[in-house]
């Protein structure tokens, strides 16, 4: 067949140049003779119709070709395909080995990464103007040095274990301030820091800068055999989770080097909101820090202004301590400002005006900080008490016996408040004995439960401490928020006419919630004279009387109030 297909080109050649040349066809020697071509002859026209007796036939001989050919082309055909498959595993194979060895290295930084996260040095501390090695903030000499500072510095640097802490008091006692001084004294060794949020992705967020982790977003390999969830494809509490579970190794890994327990501060925690999300998320940092604390891994630190998230921790606490954190006494007061006062005035206030200072605001800290940066010492006192008592009125005032139904919700809320503040002025006036020459203020207080009762509502002690009206501190007492707090409320429930105006505004409340109890039935065909026959029967069905129904005449024509 081969020398078939090389021979005909050749063969029509020579025929076409009228050449007589001997060709092997076959195996005979065919004379090829020169002939002329013209219109008569039908093989030069094209309607010569071979025979069908030729043994010559090209379709035998392609027949026999592929006969002779179809050994070969299996053989290559098996050995492409094998071929072809060796290939294609050994290209799995070398894919699934770099995605195997980057999906390792990536778990291996991400270990690397929250390990150097608690190396000196913290976001935290930078953020709050805190330099390492000095002693300021915001290039200021700390002025105050609370009795508690040595146990949040045995806490922070890991010498004090086993346990984890809620440090609990007003806004504006100085928790945080505490937290980033032990931090400043290690330059943050082991330890970081973030401020909680409401929002549970927020503080997701948060939380994985603090610890250095991204929760899979840098990751970079997404082919899907070797990709992993991100945090859009699953909840937030998940992500936190996930993030707890890296936390923990890397403490094992430090706990094995022979360095001291982790420290993890969550910041504001009473920002969580009290609703199913935000109990899910405190019940969750509470059974890690409980474990962490009985292992000595990790030491939980969360610092909180409001008392419903000691409420909520208290029901499956083992390992919890409290540290309460309250306002300073009067002597730590009055020298904190007149130190300041001289170092950023250079004045020297006097006795006089340190106590009538100490009197206006009480020894928060927060206060006393605007007082001695101000120009005029007793016109920030003032201010600040204005303040506060503008809080108490916008939020709580009560509107009296003529006020219109649609704000009943409201004056429940602020009469309420206002019956609190007055049964706390009331004891205040009871006992007589409000200040201590040597101690300062002592503000009235009422256990909480009392303090419910007093109100006759249990739901609103909450919200009035978490709008920094009342204030529980650890031992369930209720108290006002601040020492000018509590000059607003004797201020209001001195007042001419205050009681007069609450017990009206007491009783508004109880004629509307009456009349919402209360339905008023009209039968319209009593008007005009109309009236009712009732026909009375016995048992056998007889008659045994009617009884007429009718609306009766008024004695006299003079209208009546009801």
């Amino acid at each position: 067949m081969l020398w078939n297909r090389l021979a005909q080109p050749l063969r029509s050649c020579v025929v076409r140049q009228g050449l007589s040349r001997p060709l092997g066809y076959n195996n005979r020697t065919v004379l090829s003779m020169p002939k002329r071509f013209n219109s008569s002859n039908p093989q030069s026209t094209g309607q010569f119709t071979p025979d069908p007796t030729d043994q010559n036939d090209p379709d035998e001989d392609k027949g026999r070709s592929r006969g002779s050919d179809s050994d070969p082309n299996f053989k290559s055909t098996i050995l492409k395909m094998l071929e072809t498959a060796a290939t294609t595993a050994a290209s799995i194979a070398i894919l699934g080995a770099a995605g195997y060895s980057y999906h390792r290295y990536y778990k291996y930084l991400i270990l690397y990464k929250m390990d150097n996260a608690f190396n000196p040095g913290d976001p935290a501390l930078e953020v709050a103007g805190v330099v390492s090695g000095k002693q300021h903030y915001r290039h200021e000499e700390p002025w105050v040095v609370r009795d508690e500072q040595h146990l949040i510095d045995d806490i922070v640097s890991g010498r004090v274990g086993g346990h984890y802490y809620l440090m609990i008091g007003e806004k504006g006692t100085g928790k945080t301030s505490m937290l980033l001084e032990g931090m400043r004294k290690i330059n943050g060794l082991g330890c970081a820091m973030f401020e909680a949020h409401a929002d549970l992705e927020i503080f997701r967020i948060r939380l994985g800068k603090a610890l250095d982790f991204e929760f899979h977003e840098e990751y970079a390999l997404h082919w899907k055999p070797f990709s992993i969830r991100g945090p859009r494809d699953t909840t937030a509490l998940l992500d936190i989770e996930r993030a707890f579970n890296k936390l923990e190794k890397v403490a094992m890994a430090r706990r094995r080097g022979g360095s001291p327990p982790l420290v993890l501060i969550v910041n504001s925690a009473h920002l969580v909101r009290d609703d199913h999300d935000g109990q899910d998320l405190l019940e969750m940092i509470q059974q890690r820090a409980e474990q962490w604390a009985a292992s000595g891994l990790v030491t939980t630190i969360l610092n909180s202004d409001d008392y419903w998230v000691y409420e909520r921790l208290k029901r499956y606490a083992e390992r919890m301590e409290i540290i309460p954190v309250t306002d300073l006494p009067k002597d730590k007061a009055m020298a904190a400002l007149k130190k300041y006062r001289n170092q950023f005035w250079n004045e020297n206030l006097s006795s006089s005006t340190l106590e009538d200072v100490y009197n206006k605001v009480g020894g928060r800290l927060s206060y006393l900080n605007r007082v001695a940066k101000s120009n005029d010492v007793a016109k920030t006192c003032d201010e600040i008490c204005q303040a506060e008592k503008t809080w108490l009125l916008n939020k709580c005032w009560i509107l009296g016996k003529e006020m219109d139904d649609d704000v009943m919700d409201q004056q429940k809320y602020s009469s309420a408040a206002m019956v609190l503040a007055k049964a706390l002025v009331d004891l205040e006036n009871k006992n007589q004995k409000s200040y201590d020459p040597e101690r300062g203020h002592i503000l009235p207080q009422i256990p909480l439960h009392e303090a419910r009762e007093i109100m006759t509502r249990a739901d609103f002690i909450q919200a009035y401490d978490h709008e920094n009206i009342f204030t529980i501190d650890s031992r369930a007492m209720v108290r006002a928020d601040s020492v000018p707090m509590q000059h607003a409320f004797r201020e209001i429930c001195s007042r001419p006419g205050f009681d007069k105006h609450l017990e009206g505004t007491l009783e508004r409340i109880g004629d509307i919630e009456s009349l919402g109890r209360t339905r008023e039935l009209t039968i319209k065909d009593l008007w005009d004279q109309g009236k009712y026959r009732v026909v009375v029967r016995d048992n056998k069905g007889r008659e045994s009387g009617t009884v007429e129904f009718a609306v009766a005449e008024r004695e006299n024509n003079e209208d009546y109030e009801d």
